[in-house]
């Protein structure tokens, strides 16, 4: 766990980014017979993901795949903008922020590889799953008890909604 610098109080939290391969799902790719891939996705997730929506966070995913089921999936929770494809985490997360409105340190991410880490040192707080890469791990400034696609989304929700009922903030 990262110890070298104070990370922001969950409550102040406007903004949830996710990784998607190893965060929402469990990290491991299907391939159909005609070349499609699938992905296994919690509903414990899922609904921690729509409560948190419903308390006033924004959910936003940012991975460096495409994927139609992942599309889907977002549709679904309602997570927007879903930005997909992406080669540079850094650049498509300042677009974001400055489209939404939101500082830096009022943002949440949650990662489990090294693709991850350069977001952890700019968010206000950064979570890594429980099965992730070792330097992920490390450089978080908290790491789930679930591993990625198993709960461990719903975990940060959850962590994040109680900030903000002590707080005084959300529904």
């Amino acid at each position: 766990m990262n110890t070298g610098r104070k990370c922001a109080a969950a409550d102040a939290i406007r903004l949830l980014v996710l990784d998607v391969d190893g965060v929402l799902t469990d990290g491991r790719l299907y391939f159909g017979s005609r070349g499609e891939a699938l992905k296994a996705f919690h509903a414990r997730d899922g609904y921690g993901i729509r409560q948190l929506i419903s308390s006033g966070v924004a959910v936003a995913v940012i991975s460096g795949r495409r994927s139609a089921a992942v599309s889907a999936r977002c549709r679904e929770l309602g997570i927007a903008p879903v930005l997909l494809g992406v080669a540079d985490k850094l650049a498509a997360f300042a677009r974001l922020r400055k489209r939404a409105g939101v500082a830096a340190r009022e943002c949440a991410c949650v990662g489990d590889d090294l693709p991850d880490v350069p977001l952890f040192s700019l968010v206000g707080l950064s979570f890594a799953v429980a099965d992730a890469h070792p330097l992920a791990r490390r450089a978080a400034d908290r790491v789930t008890a679930l591993p990625g696609g198993l709960g461990a989304v719903r975990e940060v929700c959850d962590r994040l909604l109680a900030a903000r009922a002590r707080a005084g903030r959300g529904t």
